[in-house]
């Protein structure tokens, strides 16, 4: 999909408060609200705008404790791999898993409430999954930046 100048302003707007209705979006495109409509379905259908979503703040929740694993497994074959990404997609303490290119085969950003509950994750949880070989565990100071928006 080919975006234009008014694809690139509503995705900013979108991006920054998805409950914006069409009509202040249209106000602000300076464009009919039929029009803000149309070109938002295309985005969703285009799967250019996968979801929307509330975005929760953390320490309101008690879940400030923010932790980076690094994973390495035993064997990278198939079966291994696609068994632990399977198994880290059901732990709900993990909100990102990348496969990693280097050291290690995945890195897993954790979300827990304090130290005695990131243990509790690793050892009742993470280190349960099987062909683990190792994993190396570093923990948030402060968030410098954070942001789910993506510039176009």
């Amino acid at each position: 999909m080919v975006f234009d100048e008014i694809d690139r302003k509503l995705l900013h707007l979108l991006q920054n408060d998805s409950k914006q209705t069409n009509k202040a979006l249209a106000h602000q495109l300076n464009l009919s609200v039929t029009a803000v409509y149309e070109r938002i379905r295309k985005l969703e259908k285009n799967g250019i705008v996968k979801n929307y979503v509330a975005l929760v703040d953390k320490s309101k929740v008690q879940k400030d404790f923010v932790a980076f694993c690094h994973i390495k497994l035993v064997q990278h074959s198939q079966e291994y791999v696609v068994k632990f990404e399977r198994e880290v997609n059901l732990l709900n303490e993990v909100l990102e898993c990348y496969h990693l290119s280097g050291d290690y085969d995945y890195l897993l950003k954790v979300l827990v409430k304090d130290m005695k509950s990131f243990r509790e994750f690793m050892v009742e949880k993470l280190t349960k999954i099987d062909h683990i070989g190792s994993t190396h565990s570093m923990f948030m100071i402060n968030e410098v930046k954070h942001t789910t928006a993506i510039t176009l």
